[in-house]
């Protein structure tokens, strides 16, 4: 059974990926006489090195990559260097494993750059009706609806007025851990804390989008919102085996049926706060009440209702995975690095003996941002990404390639290669101070985007994540729970532990 759907996804890619004769290519490319003899000399997509259909099918389908693309492509750079041609799902795309050539492509990219990897939200979203996100809009809409998003979120001074509602959460962070332990037979450990993470994370964005708690962090966490968590979680997992079989297998699998189901939920849900967060404004206004500075009010505001419907439940995605992923992975490398941990408390300590941090708190401890940037190193939260230059060729160490080639950016590749980080997979904080003095490409670790379509909630991101670590770190001595063991990472679309992390949390005196 499994050869004779191998043999059928085998033809069905061959027969959506034709492959030009490099003559007929290069002709295709339209070229001006002028630059005919510079063109001749140059190499087109049909001369890159790579695996065949047969082989990537093999890595991905038998030898169960599907959810570790991230370390087949580290096994693909070292055998066809740092550029190369892969088919993947029906579609062929080039990727990129060096930040030199990652920056020559990135800043070629034009007014409105693309992502290639959000067709599976679109059709998603052309099926039901709605309207599309920050991630998945494009062009000049994108850039309108960017430009209204961008302003109570990426500024430095808008985002540190969030700070206050943030810290209020930990409180409750700190209780939660407490009950967890006391569940546990040795009274210290707290189970699954990815899961633990991802509600403070939760509970956190939706403090600042809708500003109000959604109990998250209770004893009881409300079912709806459960189902919401768990919706994300299917939809991820499910979209990323989607990306790499063909199209023809959804009606044959389970994962189309079970992504849509996922989507419907995490709308529904972020529609009923939206509604919610509506009606209070109403009745705010027909008291005469003050708005207040709530970023959904900004958006009901200067977008119309349709348009917040699509952009809310991208926000509430992407906003919780990078804090909430980022925050497990620092905590179980301090866990496994107790010199790195006491460095960092006695760091903590010095500067907030006795308080919650501010913003300009967070200025005065390069260690626990460098805590956070090493992990996010180590751990970029999207392993890979795409992207597509619509409106120009592209020229890339001797390669000329059409407009709208397909490139994947491999950014855990970049950031484990030696040549990159030396140890690349040790955990090594102290290489992001500047007292230290080592230095690496600037796009050899880019783990919230590069330019206008970088990550649109990078500075509440990183405000949660320095004002949690650091108040985690002042008041529980973290280790590893016994029976732990090493931890490897897969991909789910974001990158996530191949088992739960469970860590011990020892109270400080």
């Amino acid at each position: 059974m499994i050869a004779a759907w191998l043999g059928r996804g085998i033809r069905s890619v061959l027969q959506t990926s034709p492959r030009l004769p490099a003559a007929r290519y290069k002709a295709s490319l339209g070229v001006s006489q002028v630059q005919a003899d510079h063109e001749r000399r140059l190499k087109t997509i049909d001369d890159l090195p790579g695996p065949s259909q047969l082989e990537s099918l093999y890595w991905i389908v038998l030898r169960g990559y599907i959810f570790y693309m991230h370390e087949l492509e580290r096994k693909q750079q070292k055998k066809y260097g740092p550029i190369w041609v892969t088919n993947i799902g029906g579609q062929r795309m080039v990727c990129i494993a060096s930040p030199q050539l990652l920056e020559t492509l990135l800043k070629q990219e034009g007014k409105y750059p693309m992502r290639t990897d959000m067709n599976l939200w679109k059709s998603h979203r052309d099926q039901k009706g709605y309207s599309y996100g920050p991630l998945t809009e494009e062009g000049h809409r994108w850039q309108t609806l960017r430009s209204v998003l961008n302003q109570k979120m990426l500024k430095p001074t808008e985002a540190a007025n969030y700070a206050e509602s943030l810290n209020d959460i930990i409180p409750d962070l700190f209780n939660k851990i407490q009950e967890l332990k006391a569940q546990s037979p040795s009274g210290h450990t707290v189970e699954n804390v990815a899961g633990l993470m991802y509600k403070f994370a939760f509970e956190g964005i939706s403090s600042v989008i809708f500003d109000t708690r959604i109990g998250c962090l209770k004893k009881d966490i409300p079912e709806e919102t459960q189902k919401f968590i768990n919706s994300i979680a299917i939809m991820l997992a499910c979209e990323c085996a989607l990306q790499r079989l063909p199209r023809w297998t959804r009606d044959w699998l389970p994962y189309w049926r079970r992504f849509v189901e996922s989507w419907d939920i995490i709308f529904n849900y972020g529609t009923k706060l939206i509604n919610k967060k509506m009606k209070d404004i109403e009745e705010c206004l027909q008291r005469g009440e003050d708005l207040g500075g709530a970023y959904l009010t900004h958006l009901l505001t200067n977008l119309d209702v349709k348009q917040v419907y699509g952009v809310m439940p991208e926000m509430l995605q992407a906003g919780v995975d990078t804090t909430s992923n980022t925050l497990t992975w620092a905590l179980y490398e301090l866990a496994r690095n107790p010199d790195i941990q006491q460095s960092l408390y006695e760091e903590v300590v010095r500067v907030i003996p006795d308080c919650s941090p501010s913003t300009e708190d967070i200025a005065k401890m390069p260690l626990l941002k460098a805590v956070i940037k090493e992990t996010l190193r180590m751990y970029p939260v999207v392993p890979e990404n795409g992207r597509v230059v619509a409106d120009r060729e592209v020229v890339l160490d001797g390669y000329v390639f059409p407009k709208n080639t397909q490139f994947v950016l491999c950014h855990y590749v970049l950031s484990r290669d030696k040549e990159n980080f030396p140890e690349p997979d040790g955990f090594l904080p102290r290489r992001w101070l500047r007292s230290e003095g080592m230095k690496h490409h600037p796009f050899s670790s880019l783990p919230f985007g590069f330019g206008v379509r970088g990550c649109l909630g990078r500075r509440v991101a990183e405000l949660e994540m320095h004002l949690a670590l650091s108040q985690l770190i002042k008041k529980f001595q973290v280790l590893p729970d016994p029976d732990l063991g090493e931890v490897g990472t897969k991909g789910r679309v974001i990158l996530v532990s191949d088992k739960p992390i469970n860590l011990q949390f020892i109270d400080r005196q």
